[in-house]
């Protein structure tokens, strides 16, 4: 295949562009790297790799090569075959997890806008579109409606990270799945940077939302929203937000939210754009509402009381301890401490609605017993603002913890694991940033920053930036000494492993708090609606006794939980690339890129990936897997594990320096010997394969001619006489061999399937015969002639003619003798047609089964020996004009229809046939000359009980009789034999038994014969060959596959040497140097 076939998006272009994995790199540096991964991207080629790595760079416009065509190619290929692309691990990932029955994961990391989300999507379509379906097939629908749930709720900024896991069956089918959510940013419901939009849902259903939905909700444009028109922003190029709207709530359905469930989401999601326009104004230093009137519509829609929503958004109850005792004080707010009261109800009603839909997904998908699962982690990239707060830091731990997998996993581990196991090997430098994620998330010797701002969060009592001043201080008091932290006036610098970054503590302590007050949940469940009741379940007064959680903690506990999820699996890596910051094509900022190669550490992950080892395996688990490859190994090896796969590895003649053993493990170092294995074994069970199916087809082969025959033979059951050779033979179809005769395929319909050709002969209004192709389809049945040409260039010459065409539903019946005649009359509303053909039990077994499938009715059919037929109206003279003629059939002599034709009456005499209740059996029957001389054999005069009541297929020559006789073996003594007929003499002895004690003592005899081993020839000289004598032979007319191992196949146009003649129809003959039985009526004497 050509470089245009295999890359085939390349055939615009097809020079090389820069290097498809960067192992191959001749410099390693950043600036080499960087070079390549811009000449791919100029060049629309946005995926690279390193190793099993997968650096991906945003193009910021759609490519053209993420087709079903390209599911094809890369499904089951390997890695080298093709060029760098999504599908390719994604391919790897499925083929992984069914061949060790591991868990797999793909970590996709990168900044925002990097392209993250859009890789995820690639991944999920791929893996839904090779697993195939399963019983629970709609959970592939789920998959590709529950992310759009999510996505199109939010914004591509809002949804810092998700992890969702594809449940797999044994079998390789999707049959579950499981969705976490990390890192909601709920800041989003109430403020947005400039030129960035909320959540999608507010703008889809103010664009999608019917004339009624409007009305009822009350909702209007978006710059009416104070939430909505602080950014000024309320479009999206190339989003279509009525239309995502459908989706979305598609998605709601597709996931079993009732119509009232889905009603309700609306609800709630306008009642928090109706709550962000109620304002405040300061009276004597208090807050009070600005406008009554905005008030109303929000406690309408979320089923509460105006005057409390009014009372609980400008005051707070507050317990005061003093002396022992506990009092409840009404605290009137500010207008400041009154706005972050509303905006902490609509952040939580935004949140707990999310989490509601998150909780419907997994119950909608998710199974109770996990077999084997593909998770896809797609985390908000690591982010470095002007501005930084308390968001973008719970950000840059999460990706700090990520980072440290990797680390762990492909530098640290692999390192370690060459050292335990005695690999050759130098060790390369790189940076652990374990010590980042201690200085953030340790809880003692030093405290980390987040266990500190607990504290202070725990010794909070009111909003202010009095406690922000605090951490700061903390902060600088207790690890103002780390190496990788620094303070400065406005907050606090860490030292992450993509950077520095400033933090500004402002807000920290009220965001990490993240405390809806309790009179705030109250006013909740006191709601009239049981959808919003539901969102707040808290019991209040079990949790005043307990310290709140905070937002770190969290966070902190997300993370680690991901973590352990992520080491459980074997990981991939797609390392995201965003190129520049004006989001268009072939843009390319350098700087930009070269600070996300220093920190996504790909110059390392090259290094230790050229010095490494790219395939390694247990010893126990590489010899299951490539044990096929040899006699020795399969189907186990019984040696030292060690040495088996040493001798694994010669057999494929594999380079010494491709490979280690180290003391647990066989360390592979290039990807492409790895696949010489994997070529050599997918050999192997395809040779097998082929075995298993040659087998399988022809089993199912003979089942299905026998069972044709029998369907075939029912039809004529006790209803006609049969002919001997009809009964056992195979059904061609097409005797006249039409797809090497365009010249008749000409009148059939090009979608036709022919089921049925042969040359019959035709009778016509006056008996006399003319020879037509009879052809069967689905639909209708041909008669095709030969006629000379009587002008023109081609005058003279024969060609072919349609003489009939006759719709299969307009046939009326058929008629036949009772006799075992050939003859059939096909009745038709015009007129009918008189037939003739030796394979007529076929062809009347395939229109019976057509014309049923055509008419949903059984086709009449009329056996009778005096047949009465319509002729078609002719030209002039005695016979000219239509009428009727009859077929008279009596009893005569022999298997060949004598035909005696009169004006109107043709008779037909034929000898007797075969009984109409006979029936068709696997082998042949014998003539009553063979059976006669088997009953007298056996002491049964001829005509004997004995001689006709053993079963047709008794009397075949048994294989081992005739090979042994064949071979030289003597048969059985005359004594042995008398001996056998006396003892039988007064009991008739089926053939059968004869046949089978015939091969037991032709046996015997060659096992006597082997004890006393005689010297071969006598020690005689070898003597001249006999000149073969050349007996009478027969050429093949078509193709014939055995149906017992004592039958011969042959093809058509084979030479076969006849040795015995049966009247039978079975004839015994030699092809090839083997000899057996086959049928008369597939050849031609020569």
């Amino acid at each position: 295949m050509g470089s245009k076939e295999r890359y085939h998006w390349q055939t615009q272009n097809v020079k090389v562009s820069g290097v498809d994995d960067m192992v191959l790199l001749s410099k390693v540096n950043e600036d080499a790297i960087t070079e390549n991964l811009k000449k791919r991207y100029m060049d629309d080629y946005i995926f690279t790799y390193i190793g099993p790595v997968l650096i991906s760079v945003n193009p910021f416009k759609q490519l053209p090569y993420f087709t079903e065509r390209e599911v094809e190619l890369y499904q089951g290929a390997a890695q080298y075959e093709n060029p760098p692309h999504i599908y390719a691990l994604a391919d790897n990932m499925y083929r992984n997890m069914m061949i060790d029955s591991e868990n797999q994961c793909v970590i996709i990391s990168g900044e925002s806008g990097a392209g993250k989300t859009v890789a995820a999507k690639y991944i999920m379509s791929y893996v839904s579109k090779v697993s195939g379906g399963g019983d629970k097939v709609q959970v592939r629908d789920y998959h590709l409606h529950c992310s759009p749930a999510l996505s199109l709720m939010l914004s591509p900024l809002c949804f810092q990270g998700k992890y969702f896991e594809i449940q797999f069956s044994r079998g390789g089918e999707p049959d579950g799945g499981k969705i976490s959510n990390f890192l909601l940013e709920k800041s989003r419901v109430v403020s947005q940077n400039q030129g960035e939009r909320n959540f999608h849902i507010y703008y889809q259903l103010l664009e999608g939302a019917s004339k009624e939905q409007r009305e009822n909700l009350g909702v209007t444009t978006p710059d009416y929203y104070f939430y909505l028109n602080q950014s000024g922003t309320y479009t999206v190029d190339d989003v279509n937000d009525k239309k995502d709207f459908s989706d979305t709530m598609e998605a709601m359905s597709v996931v079993g939210l009732s119509v009232e469930d889905q009603d309700s989401v609306l609800q709630l999601v306008a009642g928090i754009l109706h709550l962000g326009n109620i304002g405040f104004r300061e009276e004597n230093n208090y807050a009070v509402v600005e406008s009554q009137d905005f008030l109303a519509f929000p406690a309408y829609l979320l089923g509460i009381a105006q005057d409390g929503l009014c009372s609980k958004l400008t005051s707070r109850i507050m317990d005061s301890k003093w002396g022992g005792k506990t009092e409840s004080i009404s605290v009137t707010l500010n207008t400041e401490q009154a706005c972050f009261s509303r905006d902490a109800l609509s952040k939580a009603l935004y949140a707990r609605l999310f989490d509601y839909l998150v909780d419907c997904i997994n119950k909608a998908m998710q199974k109770e017993q996990e077999e084997l699962n593909i998770g896809v982690l797609d985390i908000y990239g690591f982010e470095i603002f002007q501005q930084n707060g308390f968001e973008q830091f719970c950000i840059n731990f999460v990706n700090e913890k990520l980072q440290q997998i990797f680390i762990e996993l492909t530098l640290k581990a692999e390192q370690e694991e060459y050292v335990q196991e005695g690999i050759k090997w130098t060790p390369i430098d790189y940076f652990n940033n374990k010590v980042v994620c201690d200085l953030i998330e340790s809880k003692l010797n030093p405290p980390g920053i987040m266990s500190i701002l607990d504290d202070v969060c725990a010794t909070m009592h009111a909003k202010g930036e009095g406690a922000d001043q605090t951490l700061v201080q903390k902060l600088q008091g207790q690890i103002s000494s780390h190496e990788h932290f620094s303070s400065w006036n406005r907050g606090f610098i860490v030292h992450h492993y993509a950077g520095k970054v400033s933090y500004d503590v402002s807000g920290f302590c009220e965001r990490n708090r993240d405390v809806l007050f309790n009179d705030i949940i109250e006013l909740m469940q006191s709601s009239e609606f049981s959808f919003i009741r539901a969102l707040f379940p808290e019991n209040l007064e079990a949790e005043k006794r307990g310290r709140p959680s905070t937002a770190s903690s969290k966070i902190k506990k997300q993370a680690n939980t991901l973590v352990q999820t992520l080491m459980k699996c074997t990981p991939h890596y797609i390392r995201c690339i965003k190129p520049n910051e004006t989001k268009r094509p072939r843009d390319w900022e350098e700087k930009r890129v070269r600070h996300q190669v220093e920190y996504l550490g790909l110059r390392e992950n090259i290094r230790v990936r050229r010095a490494g080892y790219a395939y390694r395996r247990v010893f126990s688990k590489f010899l299951q897997r490539y044990a096929i490859l040899t006699k020795e190994t399969w189907p186990r090896w019984r040696g030292e594990e060690r040495q088996g796969v040493l001798h694994l590895l010669n057999s494929v003649h594999m380079d010494q320096d491709q490979f280690q053993l180290g003391r647990t493990k066989v360390f592979v170092k290039a990807p492409e010997s790895l696949f010489l294995l994997e070529e050599m074994r997918e050999r192997k069970y395809n040779g097998y394969a082929r075995v298993i199916q040659k087998a399988w087809r022809k089993h199912i082969a003979v089942r299905k001619y026998v069972k044709m025959r029998e369907e075939a033979s029912d039809i004529l059951l006790n209803k006609k006489e049969r002919r001997r050779n009809s009964l056992n033979r195979n059904f061609v179809g097409d005797y006249i061999g039409t797809d090497n005769h365009p010249e008749i395929r000409q009148f059939v319909g090009r979608r036709e399937r022919i089921d049925f050709a042969d040359v019959v002969v035709k009778f016509d209004r006056r008996f006399r015969t003319v020879k037509r192709d009879l052809i069967l389809t689905s639909k209708f049945l041909y008669l095709i002639g030969r006629e000379k040409v009587k002008q023109g260039p081609e005058k003279g010459q024969i060609q072919e003619v349609l003489k009939r065409k006759i719709e299969l539903d307009k046939i009326q019946s058929v008629s036949l003798s009772t006799l075992q005649d050939d003859i059939f009359i096909i009745h038709e509303e015009e007129y009918d047609s008189v037939l003739q053909s030796m394979f007529k039990t076929e062809f009347l077994s395939l229109l019976v089964k057509r014309y049923q499938e055509k008419t949903q009715r059984k086709l009449p059919l009329k056996f009778n020996n005096l047949l009465e037929f319509k002729v078609k109206k002719g030209g002039w003279g005695p016979f000219s004009s239509a009428g009727s003629r009859q077929i008279q059939f009596q009893a005569g002599q022999g298997d060949e229809a004598v035909l005696k034709p009169s004006s109107k009456v043709l008779l037909v005499s034929i000898g007797p046939g075969l009984p109409k209740n006979s029936r068709t059996s696997l082998h042949p029957v014998l003539g009553p000359e063979e059976e006669e001389g088997i009953g007298e054999a056996v002491g049964g005069p001829p005509g004997s009980p004995s001689s006709s009541s053993s079963p047709a297929w008794s009397s075949r020559p048994c294989p081992g009789c005739r090979a042994s006789s064949s071979a030289g073996a003597a048969p059985p003594s005359s004594r042995t034999w008398a001996l056998m007929c006396r003892r039988n003499k007064s009991a008739s002895v089926p053939a059968a038994h004869v046949t089978l004690l015939l091969c037991f003592l032709s046996s015997l005899h060659r096992r006597r014969s082997k004890e006393v081993k005689p010297l071969p020839g006598g020690g005689l000289p070898k003597p001249a060959p006999r000149p073969k004598p050349r007996g009478p032979q027969c050429r093949a007319l078509y193709a014939y596959d055995a149906q017992d191992t004592d039958e011969l196949s042959f093809n058509a146009d084979d030479v076969i040497d006849i040795l015995t003649e049966d009247k039978s129809g079975w004839w015994f003959g030699r092809l090839r140097g083997r000899e057996g039985m086959f049928p008369g009526n597939y050849v031609e004497k020569i």
